[in-house]
This record gives structure tokens, C-alpha cells and sequence, in this order.
């Protein structure tokens, strides 16, 4: 398999980049499903997702800058990996035990992905495919401090 055609199927997550509408929530949902199987399959913690959300990173934004370069495009829609290390840190704050939790956390994530409110636009510009991967970062760590505060408030840490 060349390094293209591997890049592709890492940062379309297999082809889920490719959904006819929405991709950027199906990457979202993707990545909840991962993360679902992996912490259920190996009893981690939930904070594990972010420990591998930043491992994941540097992996995804050399792809995503493969694709980038090969296309001549910033940042095509179907690059969905971005998502995935997004979602992950998000739900790194979640009580998996608590389906509403991993609903509230793809909710809030694709907001913040979505809004991209600011400094996280600005991420955007770097280049080589760290700004594709660091935007959704940046959310997922928006999402994963707005569920943490939620928590401390109701009590639940």
C-alpha cells in the first residue's frame, strides 16, 4: 500500500470521511464508537482517551499534511482523524458508566468544532497538517474543561 492511499484511509477513518453528508459528525460518532470498545474492552479509565488523544496527534496531523500536500488542498472534508483526537478528549472527562454522558460529550465536542470560538480558528492557519488536527484539539479541550466544570458543579468529582 503506498503512503497515499495509507494516509487516506487513516485520515478518512476507514472511509467514514467519505459520508455524503455531515462528515464531520460521523468522524465524531467514529470516534465515540473507538473509544466506546477500547474502554470497554480494556477497563481503562476514561482519562486514558486523552493520553490517547495526544499520542494520536503528531500521527494524525503528519497524515492529515500527506493528504494535504498530495491534494493540494487545506484542511478537505473528508479528513475526519481530526475528529476522532477531538472527541477523544472530550469524552476523557466523561463517567462512562452514564450514557447521557457520551451524548453530552458529542455534543458539546461538535459544538465547539463547529463554533470554533476564539483562539481556536486561529489555529486553522499552521501548516503541514497540524492545523487540521490542532483546531479540533483545541474543541475537544474546550469540551473536555466544560464537562469537568459541570461535574464539579453537580458534584460528581
Amino acid at each position: 500500500m503506498t503512503k497515499r492511499r495509507l494516509a487516506l484511509l487513516f485520515t478518512t477513518v476507514f472511509g467514514v470521511g467519505y459520508a455524503p453528508v455531515a462528515p464531520g459528525t460521523f468522524g465524531s460518532i467514529a470516534g465515540l464508537a473507538m473509544a466506546w470498545v477500547l474502554l470497554q474492552q480494556t477497563g481503562w479509565p476514561a482519562w486514558s482517551l486523552a493520553v490517547a488523544a495526544v499520542l494520536l496527534t503528531p500521527i494524525a496531523s503528519l497524515a492529515c499534511g500527506v493528504v494535504e500536500r498530495d491534494l493540494g488542498a487545506d484542511d478537505p472534508g473528508f479528513i475526519v482523524i481530526d475528529e476522532v483526537v477531538g472527541q477523544w478528549l472530550t469524552l476523557a472527562a466523561i463517567r462512562p458508566e452514564r450514557p447521557l454522558d457520551w451524548l453530552g460529550a458529542l455534543a458539546l465536542f461538535r459544538v465547539f468544532d463547529v463554533l470554533k470560538p476564539w483562539p481556536i480558528r486561529r489555529l486553522e492557519k499552521l501548516q503541514n497538517g497540524w492545523g487540521v488536527v490542532a483546531d479540533d484539539f483545541a474543541a475537544g479541550a474546550c469540551g473536555m474543561m466544560t464537562i469537568a466544570l459541570i461535574r464539579i458543579f453537580d458534584g460528581a468529582f
